[in-house]
């Protein structure tokens, strides 16, 4: 179940993530800037995926939006510390650009590293009925 969850926080911190680093390096903006705008874009599309779930099964948006807060906030956060930790230490990633290797292996590396740290935690949350515990009940 933790596995799953992480699945699904990472397919939207995912999504928010490459779109704000294709952004900023379309756009040439500073490192700063493209870190910022990746990380709002992640928890953006991370929440939303699973306001999704919860308002399809019939769940009023303010419950829902205080369910998500709940379930992924932590989740995300750490996924974004390790993604972005990763990719601000590894060698000239902030600096490559969307048509070199490292720019996609980078981020797909560190995408894979969130993954693996983040699971622990969605298990530990779980196991005490927080996070996607409380997601669950509404899929069910």
């Amino acid at each position: 179940m933790a596995a799953q969850a992480t699945l699904h926080c990472l397919t939207g911190c995912a999504v928010g993530e490459i779109l704000g680093m294709i952004v900023g390096t379309a756009f040439g903006w500073g490192n700063m800037a493209t870190m910022v705008l990746a990380t709002v874009l992640a928890f953006f599309f991370g929440y939303s995926l699973t306001l999704r779930g919860i308002t399809k099964a019939g769940v009023d948006f303010r419950t829902a939006f205080k369910v998500a807060l709940a379930a992924d906030t932590l989740s995300i956060a750490v996924m974004e510390l390790i993604d972005n930790g990763v990719i601000a230490v590894w060698p000239a990633a902030m600096n490559a650009t969307l048509g070199q290797g490292l720019f996609w292996g980078s981020l797909a590396l560190s995408l894979a590293l969130a993954f693996v740290a983040t699971t622990p935690v969605n298990k530990w949350m779980i196991g005490r009925g927080k996070g996607h515990a409380v997601v669950h009940r509404y899929h069910h």
